[in-house]
C-alpha cells in the first residue's frame, strides 16, 4: 500500500509537470526554440490566481482569470520577443528568453515583494478523501483532474479541429502548410496562447499545493520541463507526457529512498543524465 501511495503521488506530480512541459514541447515543435521564459508565465498565472482568489473570487473564477491572463501574455511574448528573431540563429532567441525570464522575475519581486503571497483562505489542502485506501487532498485531486482534462482537450483539438490540423501541418512541414493556405504566424500565436494557458493553470495549482506564490517559483519547474522534453524526444508530444509521469514517479520514490543522498530536484537531473547516457535522443526520439 505504501508503494501504491508513492506511485499515486508521483503520477500526480508528473501530471503537473506534464501541463508545464507540454507548452514547452508545442513551442519547440514549431520554432525549435527552448522557451525558457515559459517559467515566468507559469509564475504570472500563479500570481493572477492568488490575487484573484484573495480578492474574493472563488477558486474556479480565479483559475479562469489566470488562464485568461496567460492566454494574452503568451502571444505578446511571441510578438514582442520571438517574432523579430525568427531569422536569427536559435541561440539568439534562447538568450532573449533567458533575459526575459530574469527581467520578469525581478519585476514580480518589485511589484509583489520578495517573500511571496499565500492564499488567505485555503481549505482545499486540508480537505480530502480516501480513495482505494490512499488519501488525496483536494489540491492533488484537482491537479490530476485538470491535467487529464487539459491533455484530453488538447488531443481533441489537435486531431478533430481545423486549427489543430493546421498546427500539426505547420510543425511537420511549414512550407507545405503555407501552400494549403495555413498562415504559420497565426498558428504560432495560437500555440503560445495554449502553452501559456496550460502554464498558468499549472501555476495556480502548484501555488495552492504549496500555499505559496513567489517570484522564482517557476525556475526549477521550468528546468525540469526542459529535462522532460529532452527525455521525451524533442518535439514529441506523447513522449513528453510519458516522460513527465515517469519523472514524477522517480522523484516520489527517490525522495523516499534517497532523501539522505539527493533532494527532489537533484533526482530529476540524475534521471536525465542516466537516460541520456543510454539514449542520447531521449526515450521516444529518433536516432540520428
Amino acid at each position: 500500500m505504501f508503494h501504491l501511495e508513492l506511485l499515486t503521488v508521483g503520477l500526480i506530480q508528473g501530471a503537473m509537470y506534464a501541463m508545464m512541459a507540454l507548452g514547452l514541447t508545442l513551442i519547440y515543435g514549431l520554432l525549435r526554440i527552448l522557451h525558457i521564459a515559459h517559467a515566468a508565465l507559469f509564475t504570472l498565472g500563479a500570481y493572477a490566481g492568488v490575487l484573484a482568489a484573495n480578492a474574493g473570487l472563488g477558486l474556479l473564477p480565479a483559475a479562469i482569470v489566470a488562464v485568461a491572463i496567460g492566454g494574452i501574455a503568451g502571444p505578446l511574448v511571441y510578438v514582442a520577443i520571438y517574432r523579430p528573431l525568427l531569422d536569427k540563429p536559435p541561440y539568439v532567441a534562447l538568450i532573449a528568453s533567458i533575459g526575459l525570464l530574469i527581467a520578469l522575475e525581478d519585476g514580480f519581486r518589485l511589484v509583489f515583494g520578495p517573500y511571496g503571497l499565500s492564499f488567505d483562505n485555503n481549505p482545499w489542502f486540508i480537505t480530502g478523501w480516501m480513495i482505494g485506501g490512499i488519501y488525496l487532498n483536494a489540491v492533488q485531486a484537482a491537479i490530476a483532474v485538470t491535467a487529464i482534462l487539459s491533455i484530453a482537450a488538447f488531443t481533441w483539438f489537435a486531431r478533430r479541429t481545423r486549427a489543430g490540423v493546421a498546427w500539426r501541418a505547420t510543425v511537420t512541414d511549414p512550407a507545405m502548410a503555407r501552400t494549403f493556405g495555413v498562415e504559420p504566424d497565426r498558428v504560432r500565436i495560437m500555440s503560445f496562447a495554449i502553452a501559456s494557458m496550460l502554464a498558468a493553470v499549472a501555476g495556480v495549482l502548484i501555488g495552492l499545493l504549496n500555499n505559496l506564490v513567489e517570484p522564482t517559483m517557476g525556475s526549477i519547474i521550468a528546468y525540469k520541463g526542459l529535462a522532460i522534453i529532452v527525455l521525451g524526444g524533442l518535439g514529441n508530444v506523447p513522449g513528453t507526457l510519458v516522460a513527465a509521469l515517469l519523472l514524477g514517479v522517480a522523484e516520489s520514490f527517490g525522495q523516499t529512498y534517497l532523501d539522505q543522498v539527493l533532494d527532489r530536484d537533484a533526482i530529476a537531473f540524475l534521471v536525465l543524465i542516466v537516460v541520456l547516457m543510454v539514449r542520447p535522443q531521449g526515450l521516444f526520439g529518433k536516432a540520428g
